[in-house]
């Protein structure tokens, strides 16, 4: 029986992992019916991600930019400017300018701030049943990216409706419906940025904001259009996989409740055991790529114009990169997750994400000598299929 993956399935977003380990078995480099080419082995997806013929910018294919709008669609003249959506020169630009804001250092002096504003939701919490997600995993993200921005944290709400609309344009599965949404999001996010930067121009302040109008790159400085396609950016890569790490992280260890206990007995691992956690239920499961240029693998050579799919939830799994693949094991050496990217996308703010994961884990084993799921039958995952993760999280704490 020949395999099918359809990204529009709804098991595709409630649990994958049954289809990709056929793909892997069956079809790893399967010729989709949707003219795509769909990897899910570790090796290839790796190595497509490395390839100087993958490219990014995906608005250059005229079938992806009209299922969002169109080319000259505010969204799709937007993540023209995206570093996610640009290549050599152009990237490295736009990182350069940003890279600044994310070195280590600059991440661990977010650290006590990360600290205060777990504490401040856990108090609003207190115990008994609560819903992680909207009660910490959401707001958490939000708040810090914010707040690195320089935008007033009474606005994070309205951020994270518009980033929630604009985040699905990687989304292999959008609507029309979606598209539409997704445009008015990026009209409202854009004058609302806009107006930002006005008060930057004559009153530069501490923040990513200022840095982006004020810094020289290359001799010049980023256009307006820029500065703002990255700020919404920002908030997608920011917002997106970070409340999906925590939410499907803590997932995890409740389903495997001795590696729960180990990380309560030994609380100084629990930095180290991100990169497991992420390996094993991926935020990000799906990215894609254009080749400008024929792409060797093991199998087959990719030709030069072919879309490609990777599937990061599957090369995640892939029980010739880690054996055992489907047991969370915090135990594990050798993890390098493709949860962030590779090659010269890694995400820029993988470090940040992992920061506030650990904390939010340490926070809730310290609080807390009871952490249950409320209902473990009837979760809902959200309907985009690139970014992982829960609607709600139930919860019954005990302090």
């Amino acid at each position: 029986m020949s395999i099918i993956f359809d990204p529009r399935d709804p098991s595709v977003r409630t649990n994958p992992y049954p289809i990709y380990r056929r793909l892997r078995e069956t079809d790893p480099i399967h010729q989709s019916h949707f003219g795509y080419w769909i990897l899910s082995r570790y090796a290839d997806v790796d190595a497509v991600l490395r390839a100087p013929g993958a490219s990014s910018e995906f608005y250059r294919d005229r079938t992806w930019a009209n299922r969002r709008g169109g080319p000259n669609s505010p969204l799709v003249q937007s993540v023209r400017e995206w570093m996610l959506m640009l290549d050599g020169p152009a990237h490295r630009r736009i990182r350069g300018a940003i890279s600044k804001v994310f070195t280590r250092a600059a991440v661990e002096r977010l650290r006590p701030r990360i600290a205060a504003e777990t504490a401040r939701l856990l108090d609003a919490v207190g115990d008994g049943k609560t819903d992680l997600i909207h009660s910490l995993a959401l707001p958490l993200p939000v708040t810090v990216t914010c707040e690195l921005l320089g935008l007033p944290g009474s606005d994070r709400d309205q951020c994270r409706r518009w980033t929630e609309q604009i985040s699905r344009v990687i989304d292999p599965s959008i609507t029309a419906e979606d598209a539409v949404e997704m445009n008015a999001a990026e009209v409202e996010f854009r004058e609302y940025v806009a107006d930002h930067l006005k008060e930057r121009r004559s009153a530069p302040r501490d923040d990513i904001l200022s840095l982006l109008l004020h810094a020289e790159v290359d001799g010049g400085r980023l256009t307006e259009a820029e500065i703002i396609a990255n700020v919404q950016f920002l908030f997608v890569a920011g917002h997106e996989t970070t409340v999906n790490l925590i939410g499907n992280g803590l997932l995890a260890l409740l389903r495997h409740p001795d590696q729960l206990r180990m990380l309560r007995d030994n609380p100084e691992i629990i930095a180290d055991s991100i990169d497991e956690i992420t390996r094993y239920d991926p935020p990000v499961q799906i990215v894609s790529r254009l080749l400008t240029e024929d792409v060797p693998l093991a199998d087959v050579t990719l030709p030069a114009g072919a879309k490609v799919m990777l599937l990061f939830g599957a090369a995640s799994r892939d029980p010739e990169r880690y054996p055992d693949p489907d047991r969370l094991d915090l135990t594990r050496t050798g993890v390098k997750t493709l949860a962030f990217s590779g090659g010269p996308h890694y995400c820029i703010g993988a470090a940040l994400g992992k920061l506030e994961t650990s904390m939010v884990l340490t926070e809730l084993l310290r609080r807390y000598s009871t952490i249950e799921l409320a209902d473990d039958d009837n979760l809902v995952w959200r309907p985009n299929v690139s970014f992982r993760g829960l609607q709600e999280l139930p919860l019954q704490l005990v302090c």
